[in-house]
């Protein structure tokens, strides 16, 4: 059986780790509910606003803009964003897997580039065969809008000049605080259905074509550029929410599991206190005896 000390010293070690949990619980609850915030505030833009673009880019054609033409997928960027810190459960190491899986189908016939977000990401496709264009490892919660727009248009760039052919984006989205949702998202091109977006294919056929004030080619260069940003800023907000929230029911989790272990070791303290003060009363006895005889 284990000394007493040793009991008490693991016991104390236990509580500090619980209060350290604990802290980094109430942290993390307060910066989720900030994210949280922010995400739900932009989800009407960040969700509508795909098929407004796509129903412009259909109504104006893709000949207006080099950022609508669809070709082969020879060579793909992806943007892969994930936390700079663990312990948040299986956050990151879900979404590399997730990841890794797509990269593998992909490079069979195609080429791929990396925008890396995250050190998690950074240290892990490192020790890959895959070529990192940018990454981005140092404090995330830190970058600015200024950084996502230069994501932005970096990955324009990328495919206004044919250097590839397909852009991607690998993230954690938030659907609640039990589970973030691993999204593998298609950012460039835009291919909307024939016949345009769902939403324009449910509503009524338009019979005229649309005045453009100005130009087709004007209002896209002014709009997908905009869309492409607002893809950016969803993806990294949403992952910036989930983290949190994950980060947050780990914490939960752990302080829960050292408050049990606590339990169990206060419990075998006090068995082992009970048999050490029975084990010396028959020692009593048996000595008294002994005299008595």
């Amino acid at each position: 059986m284990p000394a007493l000390i040793d009991l008490r010293r693991r016991i104390k070690s236990v509580r500090n780790t619980q209060q350290i949990t604990q802290a980094m619980k109430t942290v993390s609850t307060a910066k989720f509910k900030k994210a949280q915030r922010r995400v739900l505030e932009s989800r009407p833009q960040w969700h509508h606003f795909p098929g407004l673009t796509e129903r412009v880019s259909f109504w104006a054609g893709r000949q207006v803009t080099p950022l609508l033409e669809v070709r082969e997928e020879k060579k793909i960027e992806a943007l892969v964003i994930t936390s700079d810190k663990g312990l948040c459960g299986a956050f990151n190491s879900n979404l590399l897997a997730r990841a890794m899986a797509f990269f593998e189908q992909k490079s069979a016939g195609a080429e791929i580039g990396l925008v890396l977000v995250g050190k998690k990401a950074v240290h892990f496709f490192k020790k890959q065969r895959l070529t990192i264009h940018r990454a981005y490892s140092d404090r995330i919660d830190k970058i600015t809008k200024n950084d996502l727009r230069n994501i932005a248009h970096f990955l324009m760039r990328q495919y206004t000049f044919a250097r590839v052919d397909a852009v991607y984006a690998v993230y954690n989205e938030f659907k609640s605080i039990l589970s973030p949702k691993i999204t593998v998202t298609r950012l460039l091109p835009l291919r909307p259905a024939e016949g345009g977006s769902t939403e324009e294919r449910d509503s009524p056929v338009v019979s005229w074509p649309p005045d453009w004030m100005p130009a087709p080619a004007g209002i896209l260069r002014s709009l997908l550029p905009l869309y492409m940003e607002t893809q950016v800023y969803h993806c990294f907000f949403e992952s910036l929410a989930a983290e949190q929230a994950a980060r947050m029911m780990a914490m939960e989790n752990a302080t829960k599991n050292a408050e049990e272990l606590i339990s169990d070791l206060i419990l075998v303290l006090n068995k082992i206190r009970q048999a050490s003060i029975t084990k010396e009363l028959l020692e009593i006895m048996t000595a008294v005896e002994a005299l008595a005889k």
